[in-house]
């Protein structure tokens, strides 16, 4: 069973976001860029499958610039076999390769590579859009578990465990099928520095989105990007009434 996890570069979750001075975008340039932390999740849950011999293959994939080769060795380093870069210069982050552009790429390299599953981060967190696992099983035409917190393999048969309004669900999916992760499915490992090094080694294929038949041309345009209002300062009331009163005449939300 072969599994492609896609992964995506952005921006570390540490770092505190800056907006750029015209307001076009978030600042990039001397930004630490890690991996998409629920991707780390996706790649670390293919791993265990292959580990348990469930799957023979795990294959990684990004889109971005050359730089971005870096968190395709770093999922390497966790256990995956190989990696594909479709390199493009477009920005990656608001404004740039939009989700069902993802979505077309995705499905182009699944007609290529012919996986069973195909697991992934439900969301990015710099876009938060949490739109490519759903596009890109519309686009198959293939079962989807969404969100997932537990992933068992019975046979033929893969069940999902989601969390709903109501608790937990299960679903039971045929191969071929499209998981993505939530944050309580497993706790990621830290890449050792043997395996660093033996991921140096590992196959890495550069594409190019032209090869792929897929446009990466925006159908949204971004009008500008501002930073949120400063939260202020909370107060203290002496009673109750005088707390209806500043929610009925100053925050007016009763």
């Amino acid at each position: 069973m072969k599994i492609l996890v896609p992964v995506k570069r952005v921006v570390d979750y540490n770092v505190k976001i800056r907006v750029k001075a015209d307001q076009t975008g978030v600042e990039l340039a001397n930004v630490k860029m890690s991996l998409n932390p629920f991707d780390e999740i996706a790649i670390e849950e293919a791993v265990r499958l292959k580990e348990s011999g469930a799957a023979s293959e795990v294959v990684v994939v990004s889109i971005g610039p050359d730089k971005a080769q870096e968190q395709l060795r770093t999922a390497m380093a966790i256990g995956a076999d190989r990696g594909i870069l479709v390199q493009t210069d477009a920005p990656i982050d608001l404004g740039g390769v939009e989700p069902l552009a993802v979505a077309k790429t995705l499905k182009a390299l699944v007609e290529k590579e012919s996986p069973d599953i195909v697991i992934l981060g439900k969301q990015s967190i710099d876009d938060d859009s949490n739109q490519t696992g759903q596009m890109l099983a519309a686009l198959l035409g293939w079962a989807q578990g969404t969100f997932a917190s537990k992933v068992e393999i019975n046979g033929d048969t893969i069940n999902v465990t989601r969390e709903v309004d109501g608790g937990l669900e299960t679903l039971a999916l045929k191969k071929p099928c499209i998981i993505s992760t939530d944050l309580r499915l497993n706790e990621p490992r830290y890449a050792k520095l043997p395996d660093i090094m033996k991921a140096k080694k590992k196959e890495l294929e550069v594409i190019e989105p032209s090869a792929l038949g897929v446009d990466y041309a925006p159908r949204l345009e971004v009008l500008k990007v501002v930073e949120p209002p400063v939260r202020q300062g909370g107060i203290k009331v002496a009673s109750v009434d005088e707390l209806v009163e500043k929610l009925k005449n100053e925050a007016k939300v009763i």
